[in-house]
């Protein structure tokens, strides 16, 4: 009832006119400018005060700004809670992806310590849980098998015939993974430094969920090795996801029962139970550990019934105990992973800042991107000198983190302590963990990542743009592999906005009857067009990219065509020209002829009498006179009058067969005209181009307005500009385009404004009557 009544409501606004130039007189323009100049941009950040540097202190640890106002009874209990949740979640997962990264266990749950400790200190997100991710740490193992391949590694022979020294070749992956991971956390700090957080923009929603997705896919075939418990060949490059699905059906024979059996059983058991936590979540104060629960029990079946020995599972191995000291990473590997971690630095924080504005939102506080760049990198760049691969936030993780009542990050340093204590004291009792149970968590844990699939029918539904997107990426991801996928997904991607740039919507304007709107003709019925005036609209900004098909849409839709109009205005001339050349020449030729017979009249009169020969001289002349002052041809010599019609408008059969007669001396026809129901086109005398859409004028736009205002006014065409907005007539000023080409009384502040000036200028009061100036709507 409240809005059928607001839908109701009429206003009535009176006002005078608008062009640019009543407006900056009205609202009194100024020239002066509000920002600071260079000079005083330099001092105010020389200047040092006491509030300038707590500003920056808290600016650049934000821990300080919260930590001193933390309060026990409202969050310790539900940050105690969760912080537990995380760290039982964060040892199975530790463990499961340093795999991925073809790193051994131990080294994931480094990854899952330090990292977190510093963002603790430096991160703006409140829920987020910091660690390894499935993404990241299958771009890190792409990299180290790339560099660290078993085949540099066989001993006493080739490749395949020899002993592999495995301990020769992880400590060189560690030492890739670590130069990786602090390289990508420096190309972090650096963009965090210089304010560039706004890079991630680049990447869209349907890009980042689909790379994701295509990633997911990649993590799932490297997994499968572990679960048929078969070593298939590695490959590298485009399509080696393709050859190592191939190799792996070939290898199907050859698998390994006992692992098949225990992946089955435990992926069994995982699915089961997180279906369980999913739908009783709400009932349930926290979720069950039924990974950390599948590990221990997975563990001591192993070593108590002795069946690594019995049946040759493929078991973790050593995890040692205690902490490693930091070390320098070999700055030599740098170059060789430029690339990779300049790429792994850019999907990390586009990971990271999505979850994290996720929940910011949700919960009402704000996450800085820049300060999330530095916080990244930091964590990124310290855990690098304590053996960790890069790391961002998890989904699962801070789902459970933010679901269990985390509402700080002490949820994350309770959850690192978690994992200290695994490190130091109990981390050697999961030496006899099967590697099958931990590739079961990486595949369970996949399932939000391949839930985004349904992404794809949403998509066709509401943007077809984005869906070409998502595609795009998913199949580069998963058929270039992950390099070259997000390459060719974030070049496509700006692809599609430069098409769109390009390729905008033209329409042509009519008026709303009894309103000052201005809608697409094409589009509402009731539109109707201004006589003889075309209100031209682009969806876009003109730009460099679209000024040429900006000029060509302007003559589609309005149906002018300048070159057949500029040749018919020179015909029209050239043959006014040429006739009055002959006139001229025929004029002359009779008073040369009117001269001559004068005088032989006035000689034979001689001989006669002398006053009937003066009264007939006299009479004769007087004739004579007449008839070259009632000659035509003074009323031809008038050049070309002032205003011309367009006969391009008019088809060749209405030009010849129909009844309409057309005064060249008058332009437009009028309304009246129209309605006699003759085969008349109104000719159009106005074009006016709202470029309300325009945020920014480069240098061909400047230059297509000219050449639209040069060319339309050869051939007696008026153009007007509606819409500007200020920024782009500051643009247009210093492009000097008003003093060469356009005046400022041609560019008003609306469309209706300039609809109302021209229908004032051309007198047509009887158009006005229902486009007036007061507007009711």
């Amino acid at each position: 009832m409240e809005e059928k009544d607001m839908s109701s409501l009429e206003y009535v606004v009176q006002r005078e006119i608008f062009d640019e130039l009543h407006l900056d007189k009205v609202a009194q323009k100024g020239k002066w400018s509000t920002k600071p100049t260079l000079g005083e941009k330099v001092k105010e950040s020389l200047r040092c005060s006491v509030p300038r540097l707590k500003h920056a202190l808290l600016s650049w640890l934000p821990v300080l700004s919260w930590l001193p106002q933390y309060s026990f009874r409202e969050n310790a209990v539900g940050d105690l809670i969760s912080g537990c949740s995380v760290g039982i979640m964060h040892l199975p997962q530790g463990m499961a992806y340093a795999l991925l990264a073809s790193l051994r266990p131990v080294f994931g749950l480094y990854t899952s310590l330090y990292p977190v400790l510093v963002y603790f200190f430096f991160g703006t997100s409140r829920h987020i849980s910091l660690g390894t991710f499935a993404v990241i740490s299958i771009m890190i193992g792409g990299v180290t098998e790339r560099l660290a391949p078993d085949s540099d590694y066989f001993v006493n022979g080739t490749n395949g015939t020899g002993n592999l020294n495995i301990d020769a070749r992880d400590a060189q992956r560690v030492q890739i993974a670590c130069s990786l991971t602090v390289l990508a956390g420096i190309f972090q700090i650096l963009l965090g430094v210089v304010r560039f957080g706004f890079v991630v923009t680049y990447l869209s929603e349907p890009l980042v969920r689909a790379y994701t997705t295509g990633s997911a896919c990649h993590v799932c075939v490297s997994q499968l090795k572990y679960l048929f418990g078969v070593t298939p060949a590695r490959f590298a490059g485009p399509l080696s996801l393709i050859y190592t699905l191939v190799d792996l059906c070939s290898l199907l024979p050859q698998t390994k029962v006992p692992e098949l059996v225990v992946s089955l059983v435990a992926l069994a058991v995982l699915i089961v139970v997180k279906e369980i936590n999913a739908c009783y979540r709400q009932k349930l104060p926290m979720p069950i550990p039924i990974e950390l629960v599948v590990i221990i029990g997975a563990t001591m079946i192993i070593h108590f019934c002795g069946l690594q020995g019995k049946y040759d599972i493929d078991v973790v191995g050593e995890i040692p105990s205690g902490l490693k000291p930091p070390r320098a990473p070999d700055a030599s590997l740098f170059s060789q992973v430029v690339g990779d971690a300049f790429a792994i630095a850019i999907v990390a924080y586009a990971i990271n800042i999505s979850l994290g504005k996720t929940f910011a939102l949700k919960h009402g506080y704000k996450v800085d991107s820049n300060q999330e760049l530095v916080a990244l990198g930091l964590s990124n760049t310290v855990g690098g000198c304590f053996q960790c691969y890069a790391v961002t936030s998890s989904l699962s993780r801070s789902l459970v983190q933010e679901s269990t009542g985390g509402k700080t990050q002490i949820a994350s340093l309770i959850s690192s302590v978690i994992v200290l204590v695994t490190v130091v004291k109990i981390g050697s009792l999961f030496e006899d963990l099967p590697k099958a149970v931990l590739s079961t968590i990486v595949f369970v844990n996949l399932k939000g990542m391949f839930k985004q699939f349904m992404d794809v029918p949403t998509l066709w539904k509401t943007n077809k743009t984005d869906l070409l997107v998502w595609l795009v990426t998913f199949v580069s991801t998963v058929l270039l592999n992950l390099d070259l996928g997000l390459a060719v997904a974030v070049g496509f991607s700006m692809l599609t906005i430069v098409f769109r740039t390009q390729l905008p919507r033209y329409s042509i304007l009519g008026n709303l009857p009894g309103t000052d709107l201005y809608v697409d003709t094409d589009t509402y019925r009731e539109a109707r067009e201004i006589p003889g005036i075309k209100i031209f609209s682009s969806s876009a900004t003109i730009c460099y990219t679209n000024a040429e098909m900006y000029l060509e849409a302007l003559k589609e839709k309005s149906g002018i065509e300048i070159g057949k109009l500029q040749m018919e205005k020179k015909k029209r001339h050239a043959k006014q020209m040429k006739k009055q050349k002959q006139e001229k020449k025929k004029a002359k030729d009779e008073e040369k002829k009117h001269v001559q017979k004068k005088a032989s009249n006035v000689t034979s009169l001689k001989a006669s009498e002398q006053d009937e020969g003066n009264i007939s001289a006299a009479t004769k002349e007087k004739s004579i006179k007449n008839g070259v002052a009632s000659s035509p041809t003074d009323t031809t010599t008038n050049g070309l009058s002032k205003g011309q019609l367009n006969l391009a408008y008019l088809s060749d059969s209405t030009l010849s067969d129909s009844g309409c007669h057309f005064n060249e001396n008058i332009g437009p026809v009028s309304p009246a005209d129209e309605k006699k129901g003759e085969a008349c086109e109104l000719v159009t005398h106005s074009i006016i181009l709202d470029i309300s859409t325009t945020s920014f004028v480069d240098t061909a736009t400047a230059k297509t307005l000219t050449n639209i205002f040069r060319d339309f006014g050869e051939v007696d065409l008026d153009i007007y500009l509606a819409g500007c907005q200020a920024v782009v007539v500051e643009q247009l000023e210093r492009a000097e385009f008003f003093e060469d080409s356009f005046p400022k009384s041609r560019l008003f502040v609306s469309v209706h404004d300039a609809v109302l000036h021209i229908l004032k200028k051309l007198g047509q009061t009887d158009v006005m009557i229902d486009v007036t100036c007061d507007t009711k709507m």
